[in-house]
């Protein structure tokens, strides 16, 4: 495998001391994640210390550590390893020519860094990077940094926030040429005390990192577009709005249901048209999509490459993917997994989708509740009666403490022989769905990611409930 990094190099850039000659291919702070060859980076945390896990990784194969005390084996030793990693990433970003493109927003942000790195990886011949799974947080962001190659054309950084100031610290180690702001909407509301507003001035940090000259990327249709705006233009060379609005820079003229699925999408994009398939179903994924053709152009990448990508794309784990299960009481039923997290917006979004599917059976949601929506959470817990009404379910399992409003106001008008269930946990809420799940059904599973309703999808992909 290609050297990622020299011992003499991770001691350049984070200061340390080097125990030994080394040369690293990959790079991981959690051990059970560790490979032959890999750095590992042993962080303390709250109630975690990976210098407790140093010779785990040496066992499984680690080139060597970066260490705040000594160890037993190949090592770089530092004063403090989150702060080297820090000094890692911002090595990495500043060895590379790469055009490097942030990502975020209240929903959407993994499925379009996916899309645009699928994108840029074809039109760039493997030459594309990306942050792995969700890791997109003050520890994600910079370990996603550290692991880029040298010799990488284009980079797509996912970046996310619970609080104010979260973004500004880590679009300033991306430093992007392009930045996208997918969507506002009210996850994480709970944590601010000027509502949605507050919401969209934390998203709008992540202008604050572009290069000189970069080009900052909203959505038209927001409420919040103004206000995002605003803070773009402090920041950007360029900005480019996208939406369904006439006015947008990058629109959807006209979009039309798939043959198999998914949406047929004519967009504009300035002086051009662009005709594209798009394989996820939902308006969302077409406005994520206008989003995505925005970037790419930006960037320099390839549209044609664009419109590919978006028509060969699978459902993420935890976003969307879609299963055939094998029942135990015979025959087959679908299971929707939405499983990585849930905010108001994406519910609504989600479950308008799931209205327009066509099955032989019935159709069955577990919703789990919504987390950080604070002093608002029995507003939206309430709200979200209608719209998992209007997606015509047959079976309704809420679980979570906060879904007691949900079920309080679904019980007011339940259609007859509608049936439904509130659990307090996954494993409760899985015994559940094995009593009513039979042959032809499809299954619906979304909820926040603290309720664990992975483990649910996961025992059902696998026959073992």
């Amino acid at each position: 495998m290609t050297v990622l990094w020299t011992s003499a190099a991770i001691a350049e850039a984070t200061g340390g001391k080097a125990s030994a000659d080394f040369a690293a291919t990959g790079v991981a702070f959690d051990s059970r994640e560790i490979g032959p060859g890999d750095l590992f980076i042993a962080l303390k945390g709250e109630h975690s210390d990976g210098h407790l896990h140093v010779e785990q990784a040496f066992s499984s194969g680690a080139a060597g550590a970066l260490v705040s005390q000594p160890v037993d084996g190949p090592h770089i030793l530092v004063s403090d390893t989150a702060r080297a990693l820090d000094s890692l990433a911002k090595a990495s970003r500043f060895r590379t020519d790469a055009k490097i493109i942030g990502v975020t927003g209240s929903v959407g942000k993994t499925g379009t860094k996916e899309a645009l790195f699928a994108t840029l990886d074809r039109c760039s011949f493997g030459k594309a990077h990306r942050s792995v799974k969700s890791y997109n947080n003050h520890v994600g962001v910079p370990l996603s940094l550290s692991r880029m190659p040298s010799d990488t054309q284009y980079g797509i950084f996912e970046m996310g926030m619970n609080h104010a100031n979260e973004l500004s610290a880590l679009t300033r180690l991306v430093r992007p040429h392009a930045a996208i702001i997918t969507a506002i909407a009210p996850a994480h509301i709970g944590n601010f005390s000027n509502g949605e507003e507050g919401i969209a001035d934390a998203k709008a940090e992540i202008f604050e990192g572009l290069i000189p000259g970069g080009t900052a990327i909203i959505p038209h249709d927001s409420p919040h577009y103004q206000r995002l705006r605003k803070k773009a233009e402090r920041h950007a060379g360029e900005v480019i709005s996208f939406g369904f609005d006439a006015d947008a820079d990058v629109r959807a003229i006209d979009v039309v249901a798939a043959p198999r699925g998914g949406s047929l999408v004519t967009a504009k994009l300035g002086d051009r048209s662009l005709c594209f398939t798009i394989a996820e179903a939902g308006r969302h994924w077409v406005s994520n999509s206008l989003a995505i053709l925005a970037a790419v152009r930006a960037v320099g990448g390839d549209l044609a490459s664009a419109g590919l990508a978006l028509a060969e794309m699978s459902g993420i784990d935890g976003r969307g993917r879609r299963h055939q299960i094998a029942l135990k009481s015979g025959g087959k039923a679908t299971v929707i997994d939405e499983s990585y997290n849930a905010n108001p917006a994406s519910m609504k979004a989600t479950l308008q989708h799931f209205a327009a599917e066509k099955n032989s059976g019935r159709k069955i949601v577990l919703l789990g509740a919504m987390g950080e929506l604070g002093e608002q959470s029995a507003h939206y817990h309430g709200a979200l009666a209608d719209d998992i009404r209007l997606s015509g379910a047959d079976a309704i399992i809420l679980v979570g403490d906060d879904m007691t409003h949900t079920a309080a106001k679904l019980e007011q008008g339940l259609d007859r022989g509608v049936k439904m269930s509130h659990a307090s946990n996954a494993s409760e809420a899985l015994t559940e769905v094995a009593k009513w799940i039979s042959d032809g059904d499809i299954l619906l599973v979304k909820g926040s990611n603290y309720l664990g309703l992975s483990s649910a999808v996961s025992a059902l992909v696998s026959g073992e409930y």
